[in-house]
């Protein structure tokens, strides 16, 4: 298998193109790349300001590009675009990029997705089966036409895919005890006892977003595919987790060149109910807001290592926590042997680092704890250029650019809870 690495140059040309809003435009555009033999090492979404609502701009970064492979794309990008420029940089540090300011505004760009239904690369498993294409669009469809606060429909799974879900999770849970951090392990549990997670049905969103919400304010939203990284987080900003429904070619269970049911399932849904972890999560999502484009690849990067391929310290011994970990037999037995490198949790170095992302990882760093690593984090967001502060508002579920009227307003919520607090420790002696 060819390694496809995710680099985080801050010198990478941008291809900046638009699209119509239309099923599997994104895709065919993104083929464009490979066939210009263009490293793509970042794409994010925008609603176009030409066009709003039925165009969407899109900014890439590409690395090692030679002025003949640049011509060469552009020529191959403008039967199937509206506009397409090359700029030297995507953005400047003063520029103030867009992005949701309410849980409602996530809409504006889940439906920009890559791999959506049919249109699947060239290394999926399923791509030459018509059966599970046609299959895998239908289930996409819900996502594709979900509008935020809906109920999510149900998907009735076949028979074959109820069992490649058991073959998974069966390998899965006799693996998860012994090496799975503690949390996760609670957690999942409970998802037994009250989501009904077993090896003979596949969970419904609907019902798994419910209790995730009850636990920790997060919920679920259908995704029809692969968001780009700058979508993706600013969802986690509003405690919103993509999730796709549609599962992997039965061919290979144990592989999934990207996410399906099982891996969000079985390797995030346990962890979102753990409030730390939640609040983890939300404050990786909250850093991207607003943050400029190379800080945007380094967050990502930053989520790789931990919610995709995290491990923690715990009891003097090494657990995981990533999903990417938790959600594939396969990469849990290869984190149990001496081959990769185990380094220390630090995010300035973490956000630098190159990893592939269709084999098995060689590299790993190790967190004291969900705390600490959360701590880390709150100081490396801090040095992101951004000309505001931000603060998530649960009850409206949005998030406030704080200026002076609403950080006396802030100051006077705090003063409130110090009082109740104290009123409690009072109490409590």
């Amino acid at each position: 298998m060819e390694t496809e690495l995710v680099h985080t140059s801050d010198n990478d040309i941008s291809i900046i193109f638009s699209l119509v809003d239309k099923k599997g435009a994104l895709l065919e555009a993104l083929q464009q790349f490979q066939i210009a033999d263009m490293n793509l090492t970042h794409i994010e979404s925008r609603p176009s300001n030409n066009n709003p609502g039925k165009e969407y701009d899109f900014y890439t970064s590409c690395s090692g590009c030679s002025q003949e492979k640049i011509d060469n794309l552009l020529e191959l990008l403008k039967p199937l675009v509206t506009s397409v420029s090359v700029e030297q940089n995507n953005t400047t540090k003063d520029e103030v990029i867009w992005f949701p300011h309410t849980i409602y505004d996530l809409d504006e760009f889940a439906t920009q997705v890559i791999d959506y239904g049919e249109d699947l690369g060239s290394d999926h498993p399923g791509v030459k089966d018509p059966v599970y294409c046609k299959r895998r669009k239908e289930i996409a469809n819900i996502a594709f036409n979900y509008k935020q606060g809906q109920p999510i429909p149900t998907v009735e799974y076949t028979t074959e895919e109820i069992q490649t879900w058991r073959l998974i999770f069966q390998g899965l849970t006799k693996l998860h005890p012994t090496n799975a951090c503690q949390q996760y392990n609670q957690s999942f549990l409970q998802l037994v006892k009250n989501c009904g997670f077993c090896e003979d049905s596949i969970p419904q969103l609907e019902t798994v977003s419910k209790y995730l919400k009850k636990c920790s304010g997060f919920q679920l939203r259908p995704a029809a595919g692969l968001w780009t990284s700058r979508d993706f987080l600013s969802a986690l900003a509003f405690r919103v987790f993509p999730c796709t429904q549609y599962i992997r070619h039965s061919s290979k269970p144990f592989y999934t060149p990207e996410p399906d049911v099982c891996h969000e399932m079985i390797g995030h849904v346990p962890l979102l109910a753990d409030p730390t972890f939640a609040s983890f999560s939300q404050e990786i999502g909250l850093a991207s807001l607003g943050a400029p484009d190379d800080y945007i690849k380094k967050l990502a990067t930053f989520y790789w290592f931990t919610m995709e391929f995290g491990v923690c310290n715990e009891n003097g011994e090494r657990k995981a926590y990533g999903a990417g970990l938790l959600g594939s037999v396969e990469e849990i037995q290869y984190f149990l042997t001496d081959k990769p490198t185990v380094l220390p949790f630090e995010p300035e170095k973490i956000v630098l680092q190159d990893y592939p992302m269709l084999e098995l990882q060689p590299l790993y760093f190790l967190a004291d704890s969900f705390a600490s690593a959360q701590e880390k984090l709150k100081s490396y967001a801090a040095t992101i250029p951004k000309p505001f502060v931000l603060r998530y508002n649960p009850y409206t579920q949005s998030v406030e650019e704080l200026d002076q009227l609403s950080v006396n307003k802030l100051a006077s919520d705090i003063q409130a809870d110090v009082e109740l607090l104290q009123k409690a420790v009072q109490k409590a002696i």
